[in-house]
């Protein structure tokens, strides 16, 4: 029987009030002994006043050291990624065709990366030099050292009250060592049982002093790691391909006639020109075939179809990297001085770099934009007056219509991204006050460089005087190439600097016990200037992307922790921010309660309020360009008048009828308003017995005045109406018609800006479980248990009806998006047998249906067959599942012995033919399947 969301809750509220007894988190509230213990106060992600619980009124899921070791993850991105919390909208650095190549976010509760805080230490950290689609700032995972980490701490709930812009979904804390002492150094080699992948880890600390020894204490920490590429031609049908036809599915292959895509060897077939002394006006003669314009070869397969037209199909998945080429190094130190009794100062400093590759696909020589080259012709005559060797059909003074692919000019995007940070800070106590303050300096630089894309002017004069040859590419000269498809290179920068300051006491007693008290202020100057590589649009099938813009940020924030009562505890949190570009935040208040009636036993409960702070891609001196299209004029809603106008001779010119593209852009709006949000938590924390215990919490999640870019469609019907577009949108006219110069001319581009306009909410289901068991002397047990139901997740847009996501393919329009699963879940079981440990994860994510309700609207199947049926026939994604074993043996008591097994079953993904970021699969859904079974062994000394 499957259960509604309403029955779900019910079921949810019932198992809340009759669970069994326990303690939480192993901080023991009742004593087994007559002897009184005393618990060391600690600060929990989520609220600023030292507490001996670590369950507070806001659910906590706390990743450990050991936890991070058993589960074989190499990164920190994977390690945050794979929490059940983690949906739709997270940024991998899987996907090539990704504005933020070579990043690496979460996005909690599927509210996108920009919707969900990180913080290292407790204190924010730069955003990665590239937005995701241009526009959702995050901080990228990769950059932070994973061999540094003490554990991680992901707050399930906002908490904008203490931290500010951001922490709308929740919060990663990143918490790394305070303090190490001797050395530890590890070396780990992997590779896929399929090829391709190969893994190489070392990484090494070294520290010494003691604190409450010698007063000081420094450690230096590095790490390396380079991944080999895995190529879609090493993996198996049906994701080596773009051929599903064996399966019900279409041809994609290049090099068919009935497309633009064109093989290596091209395609050409006899043409005229629709308007005199335009290339790109080709129109193939009635009743001409096409026919390759040199002799198909590897990797090609000579094919005719049933007009007759003989081309060279090309399967262009051998091109695809499924994984790039990833090469990381890491260096974190720290020294911490004690100055007195009661004041500890300490600096860290850290330098990471990432340097990621992805082999792209050829240049086609069609493309719709900026340049319409789609009905390129090759001409008869070149600039010189001599017949065009490249075109077969010039004696016949015809002209040739051309599709191919420029094989000899390789594709790629690299990326190098360099991490700086340094942070300073004393912390201590001074009377009854305990106080932390740090200042941070973080700047981020990245160089961003495109190879293969063709500058368009060039293209069209290498045409005219036959400097590229079509028929031997093989001859064309390495300067001639670089001419043709000059690389794109640009440096992005960010910046995060910081003064904090935060002090916590105890005041008054209350019946419950001491009212904790915490205030904070902080100051903050954010920064990101990213060029537009594409500049004057030269650069064939590129769009534009550029951000410029600063700010400062002064904050005040408060908290209350309150002991009503001896069972129940009340807390109270705000926070105030102001911004020197759109202005306040307003107050963000949150409360939150716990009760715990027994010490077994616990029922908690929040509200909040949170904000997003519009990203300098949305209110800065910023644009994302794009194009709409190929489209026509007609097709635009020109009025009769219009069409009129570019009529000869009874028939309407090629101007309005040849499809063209128009050049669209979202700019920065320095009017827009900051996201709103408010949050709703209800949950039970139990422990039954010593051996087990568990968290169940519901949340809800209604964000409004979501930024997105503005429709262009009132600025195309004000240009056709002739008159001026909206307030917030231009609009720019096309060169005159040269069959009509006196008409009207035609929509060239169109910018609109960011507006605040739709509204997002979700609520669902947290489940935690954790065991321990002494199963005998030398023999333990440990299970873990983490899943996630995302009841509902819905957008509304301004004046339109609400859109269920959960179970489809929708956002669909978020680039790295792989839609809403309802369920996610990891189940983790370690046996520990004197010296060795084996553990087995389990991975599951429930399978989708390929709706892209956001694009097509419902029971629109994204993807189809031949004959436009949908394809899979149930237009479903299945669900994906699979698990690793990792494993450790302590040799002596200072070398251990490490070896892993991902994907043990070798599970492959699930076809996944609509998303254009894999090759029939979905990277951000099941990268685990398609790395396959995967091998990893290491050792490990450690001397302490």
């Amino acid at each position: 029987m499957k259960l509604s969301a309403e029955g779900k809750l019910r079921l949810a509220a019932k198992f809340v009030f009759v669970t069994g007894v326990g303690t939480f988190a192993g901080v023991t509230y009742g004593q087994t002994n007559n002897q009184p213990t005393e618990l060391q106060k600690i600060i929990v992600t989520g609220s600023a006043i030292p507490r001996t619980q670590a369950e507070t009124a806001s659910p906590v899921q706390i990743i450990t050291r050991a936890d991070i070791e058993r589960s074989g993850l190499t990164t920190t991105a994977e390690v945050v990624q794979s929490i059940s919390a983690n949906n739709s909208g997270s940024v991998t650095p899987a996907v090539s065709n990704s504005f933020a190549t070579g990043g690496a976010g979460v996005a909690l509760r599927g509210l996108d990366v920009n919707s969900t805080l990180i913080l290292i230490d407790g204190r924010r950290a730069a955003n990665y030099g590239l937005a995701d689609d241009g526009q959702r700032g995050f901080v990228d995972l990769n950059s932070i050292p994973i061999n540094e980490i003490e554990r991680v701490e992901v707050l399930k709930d906002g908490a904008s009250s203490l931290y500010g812009a951001d922490a709308i979904a929740g919060v990663v804390n990143i918490i790394l060592k305070k303090e190490f002492r001797g050395l530890e150094a590890s070396g780990e080699l992997g590779t896929s049982q399929h090829g391709g992948g190969t893994q190489r880890r070392f990484m090494a600390t070294l520290g010494g002093g003691s604190l409450t020894s010698n007063g000081h204490n420094a450690y230096i920490g590095i790490e390396y790691e380079r991944d080999d590429k895995i190529l879609a031609s090493q993996r198996k049908f049906p994701f080596n391909t773009t051929n599903l036809s064996s399966i019900g599915g279409v041809d994609g292959r290049w090099g068919q006639p009935s497309s633009d895509l064109g093989s290596i060897y091209g395609t050409v077939t006899p043409a005229t020109l629709g308007v005199a002394g335009d290339l790109t006006t080709g129109t193939p003669i009635t009743g001409a075939v096409s026919q390759p314009l040199r002799p198909c070869g590897p990797p090609t397969q000579q094919m005719t179809d049933g007009s007759g037209n003989v081309y060279c199909a090309q399967n262009q998945a051998a091109y695809v990297d499924d994984q790039p080429e990833d090469e990381r190094f890491g260096v974190f130190t720290r020294l911490t001085m004690k100055l007195n009794d009661s004041a500890t100062a300490y600096v860290t400093g850290s330098y990471y770099q990432n340097k990621v590759r992805f082999d792209t696909l050829p240049a086609q020589i069609n493309a719709p934009f900026p340049t319409n080259t789609n009905a390129i012709a090759l001409p008869v005559n070149l600039s010189n007056g001599a017949l065009n060797p490249n075109n077969p059909f010039a004696s016949q003074n015809e002209y040739a219509l051309v599709n191919y692919a420029f094989g000899d000019i390789p594709g790629s995007t690299e990326v190098f991204n360099q991490n700086y940070r340094l942070v300073g800070g004393v912390r201590g106590s001074f009377e009854d006050w305990e106080y932390d303050s740090a200042i941070v300096i973080n700047h981020t630089s990245l160089t961003n460089t495109l190879n293969g894309f063709l500058n368009g002017a060039q293209l069209l004069s290498d045409i005219e005087t036959g400097a590229y040859s079509f028929v031997d590419p093989g001859s064309n000269s390495a300067a001639v190439r670089s001419a043709l498809a000059p690389s794109l290179s640009g440096v992005s920068t960010t910046d995060m600097n910081s003064i904090d300051f935060r002090a916590s006491r105890s005041l008054i007693n209350l019946p419950g016990g001491p009212l904790g008290v915490a205030l904070g202020t902080e100051y903050r100057y954010e920064a990101a200037n990213s060029p537009d590589l594409n500049p004057g649009l030269a650069a064939q099938g590129l769009g534009q992307s550029f951000v410029h813009g600063s700010h400062n940020v002064e904050a005040v924030y408060a908290e209350f922790d309150a002991p009503l009562l001896k069972t129940l505890e009340a807390d109270l949190s705000a926070r105030f921010d102001n911004y020197s570009d759109f202005g306040s935040s307003g107050l963000i208040p949150k409360f939150g309660l716990k009760w715990t009636p027994i010490d077994q036993f616990a029922l908690r409960g929040t509200y909040s309020e949170g904000f997003r702070a519009p990203s300098f891609a949305e209110n800065g001196s910023s644009a994302v360009g794009s194009f709409v299209g190929p489209t026509t004029p007609v097709a635009q809603g020109a009025s009769p008048t219009f069409i009129a106008a570019h009529t000869i001779n009874g028939q309407p010119d090629a101007y309005i009828t040849v499809p063209y593209t128009i050049a669209s852009a979202t700019a920065g709006n320095s009017g827009i308003k900051p996201e709103k949000a408010q949050n709703f938590t209800l949950g039970t924390v139990f422990q039954p017995f010593k051996q087990f215990s568990g968290s169940l919490d519901y949340y809800y999640i209604r964000k409004r005045n979501d930024i997105e870019a503005a429709p262009l469609s009132p600025a195309i019907a004000a240009f056709y109406s002739g008159v001026a577009p909206p307030a917030g949108y231009t609009v720019t006219a096309d060169k005159p018609d040269p069959q009509a110069p006196a008409a009207p001319p035609r929509l060239a581009a169109a910018t609109a800006g960011f507006i605040n306009a739709a509204s997002v909410s979700t609520q669902g289901l947290d489940l935690d479980l954790r065991a321990k068991f002494n199963l005998y002397p030398g023999i333990r047990f440990l299970s873990d248990i983490e899943g996630t139901d995302t009841l509902t997740y819905k957008v509304a847009q301004v004046g339109g009806p609400a859109q269920e996501y959960v179970g489809t393919d929708s956002p669909f329009a978020l680039n790295t998006s792989p839609g809403v699963s309802q369920y996610k879940a990891v189940w983790s079981n370690t046996l520990i047998v004197n010296k060795a440990e084996v553990s087995a994860i389990a991975h599951y994510q429930s399978g989708i249906t390929l709706e892209g309700i956001d694009v097509a609207g419902y029971g629109v199947c994204l993807s189809g067959g031949p004959t436009g049926a949908p394809f899979p026939s149930n237009c479903h994604e299945h669900h994906f599942a699979y698990f690793d074993m990792t494993g450790m043996y302590h040799l002596t008591k200072d070398i251990d012995l490490t070896a892993a097994i991902e994907n043990v079953l070798d599970t492959k993904p699930p076809l996944e033919p609509a998303v254009g970021a894999g090759t029939n699969y979905d990277p951000t859904f099941a990268m685990a399947g398609i790395v396959g079974r995967f091998f990893r062994a290491g050792v490990k000394y450690s001397f302490h």
